[in-house]
């Protein structure tokens, strides 16, 4: 079971703008005007895209000097998370319901870098569910769809065994996540509490639509439909 993060289970959009804020002024010495949208993007990309709304010309060290500046800018605001974010409405009760399904493993797939992706879950106490090693992160610099393949070679190479559409699940709130799985090769519940209509994520394929993740049952229920209990016993996911 792989999680986006932002908008599927925590909120914390107003750090997240000022740690870029603040690693924009560090790498160009220039205040932020502008930062790129999310929308379900990598890290990596975001700030390509920054940089030249802003009007700089990207050179080859902008962007791990930029990552390592985000990730300090935004370790530094860590305890703003509780106070100006929150977790999405049933993140905790879900990620507990899942983990009690047998041979479940739960990891993130997100366009958030690997240490500020800890940061956000651990906030809200929502990382002790979650295998931050087999993950795929937005330092990684790949579009999401292989993010996935990235994270399933890593559980494959953990648990050894492949990780297919018939035992990879992926739960995000975007259409950039669901064309992600599908491409990627996994089982795709979308939930609506991002910027994604209902409408759009169906539109864009998702095999189950959840307005949110209040009803944990519910997604449990979503994750059992996707999945064989003979695949999650003998594969983990």
């Amino acid at each position: 079971m792989l999680w986006n993060v932002d908008l599927t289970l925590v909120d914390v959009a107003i750090v997240t703008r000022d740690a870029y804020a603040e690693a924009f002024r560090v790498v160009t010495g220039r205040p932020l005007v502008k930062l790129a949208p999310a929308l379900g993007r990598p890290d990596s990309e975001i700030v390509f895209e920054t940089l030249a709304v802003n009007g700089v010309v990207a050179e080859d060290d902008h962007l791990p000097r930029f990552l390592s500046a985000l990730a300090l800018a935004f370790a530094d605001r860590r305890r703003r998370l509780v106070k100006d974010g929150r977790a999405m409405p049933g993140a905790k009760d879900a990620l507990r319901a899942v983990a009690r399904l047998d041979g479940v493993v739960q990891s993130v797939l997100t366009g958030t870098i690997r240490g500020n992706a800890v940061l956000k879950l651990k906030a809200f106490k929502l990382d002790s569910y979650v295998d931050f090693d087999l993950g795929g992160y937005g330092e990684e610099v790949y579009p999401k769809a292989t993010l996935l393949q990235v994270a399933q070679g890593r559980a494959r190479e953990r648990l050894g065994t492949p990780f297919t559409a018939a035992n990879t699940v992926v739960i995000g709130d975007s259409t950039r996540d669901v064309q992600a799985a599908g491409i990627g090769g996994a089982a795709m519940i979308a939930v609506a509490s991002g910027r994604s209509t209902a409408a759009e994520l169906r539109g864009a394929g998702a095999d189950i639509v959840l307005p949110d993740l209040s009803d944990a049952a519910e997604v449990v229920a979503a994750v059992a439909a996707l999945t064989s209990p003979a695949d999650r016993v003998s594969r983990g996911v």
